[in-house]
C-alpha cells in the first residue's frame, strides 16, 4: 500500500477515481454513453503522446513549451508533402522536421546556455510562423487518394473498430516506459534532472541526454499531429494551438515534478484524460468555456501541491 501511495502517477489515480465518481453523480447517462467515451479516449490517445514527451524533458528539469506549434507544423507538413513525396514519404518528411525542430531546441539549450523556456518560447512562434509562412494561411486539402491509402488508414483508421491512435499511444506508452525504467539512458535521463552534479560526477553525458529528449519530446507531438490529420484531415492553420499548455498540465497532474528527476509517463496520460474528460463534459452540461480554463488552472496548482507532498514522503528534495 505504501509503495502504491508513494508511487508517482498516485495523484492522478486519485484524481481518475474522483472525477469519475462525480460525472457518475451529475451526468451518468451522458457521461457513460459509448460515443462520449470514445470521443474521449481517442483525444487522450492525442494529448497523452504530447504530454509523455512533455514528461520526458520535465524529469531532465527543462520545459518544452513549442510542442504544440510542432504538432501543427508537423500535421501541415504531412498535408502539404503528400502530393509530392506520396503518405509514407510525407510521414517521413514530416516527422523529419520535427527531429530537427527538437535537435536545434536540445543544441541551444546545452551549447548556448539558454534557458530551456526562452529557447523553446521561441520554438512556439518560430513553427508557428512557419505554418503561417509555408502555406499562406490556408492548408490544402488532402486527397480522396491520400485518404484512402492503406498507411493513412493505418495511422488515422480503426483497428478491430478502435480508434487507432489508441493503440500507437498504448504501444508508446509500453515502450517508452520499457526505456525509462528498463535501459541505462532512462536511467541517465532521470539522473540528469534529479542531480545533474552528480549525474555527470559519474560520466553521464548530460548535454547529449537533454538533446536526445528534446527530440524525443517533438517527435511525439509530431507523431501526434499526424495521428490526427490522418484521422481528420483539416485545413486550417491554428492546428496544435495552446496545446503545450494542456501538455504541461497533464505531465504535471500525473505526478511530474518541474524541480526535475521524478515523474510517470503513465500518469502523464491519466492527467491527459482528466483534462480531456473534464473539457467534453463542461461542454455537455453546457458550461461557458472559459470554466475549463479555470479548472485546468486550479487543478494544476492542487496537483503540484498534492505531488510534492507525495515526493517529500517518499524522501525527493523538492
Amino acid at each position: 500500500m505504501n509503495n502504491l501511495v508513494r508511487g508517482q502517477s498516485f495523484g492522478a489515480v486519485i484524481g481518475v477515481a474522483l472525477m469519475l465518481v462525480v460525472f457518475s453523480l451529475i451526468d451518468f447517462s451522458g457521461w457513460w454513453r459509448s460515443s462520449t467515451l470514445s470521443n474521449v479516449v481517442h483525444f487522450t490517445a492525442i494529448l497523452g503522446l504530447v504530454a509523455m514527451g512533455q514528461a520526458l524533458v520535465i524529469m531532465t528539469k527543462e520545459i518544452d513549451l513549442s510542442v504544440g506549434s510542432v504538432y501543427g507544423l508537423t500535421g501541415v507538413a504531412f498535408i502539404t508533402l503528400e502530393p509530392k513525396l506520396g503518405v509514407p514519404g510525407s510521414v517521413l518528411a514530416a516527422l523529419a522536421i520535427a527531429a530537427t525542430v527538437g535537435l536545434l531546441q536540445g543544441l541551444l539549450v546545452v551549447k548556448g546556455k539558454l534557458p530551456s523556456m526562452i529557447v523553446t518560447l521561441g520554438g512556439l512562434f518560430t513553427a508557428r510562423g512557419l505554418i503561417y509562412v509555408w502555406t499562406g494561411g490556408t492548408v490544402q486539402n488532402f486527397s480522396e487518394a491520400a485518404r484512402g491509402n492503406w498507411f493513412t488508414r493505418l495511422l488515422g483508421g480503426e483497428w478491430f473498430g478502435v480508434e487507432a491512435a489508441i493503440f500507437w499511444m498504448i504501444g508508446l506508452c509500453i515502450a517508452l516506459n520499457v526505456m525509462l525504467w528498463g535501459t541505462r539512458f532512462g536511467n541517465q535521463l532521470l539522473a540528469t534532472g534529479g542531480s545533474f552534479d552528480s549525474a555527470e560526477s559519474r560520466g553521464v553525458r548530460t548535454g547529449r541526454v537533454k538533446v536526445v529528449t528534446f527530440m524525443l519530446c517533438s517527435l511525439l507531438a509530431g507523431f501526434a499531429g499526424i495521428l490526427t490529420l490522418a484521422d481528420k484531415p483539416q485545413s486550417h492553420v491554428t492546428l496544435g494551438e495552446l496545446m503545450e499548455l494542456e501538455a504541461i498540465a497533464a505531465a504535471v497532474i500525473g505526478g511530474c515534478l518541474l524541480s526535475g528527476g521524478r515523474g510517470s509517463l503513465v500518469g502523464a496520460v491519466l492527467g491527459a484524460f482528466i483534462i480531456t474528460s473534464f473539457r467534453y463534459e463542461l461542454i455537455a452540461l453546457g458550461a461557458p468555456s472559459s470554466w475549463f480554463i479555470t479548472f485546468v488552472g486550479v487543478v494544476l496548482i492542487v496537483a503540484v501541491i498534492f505531488n510534492q507532498n507525495l515526493a517529500r514522503r517518499a524522501g525527493h528534495s523538492v
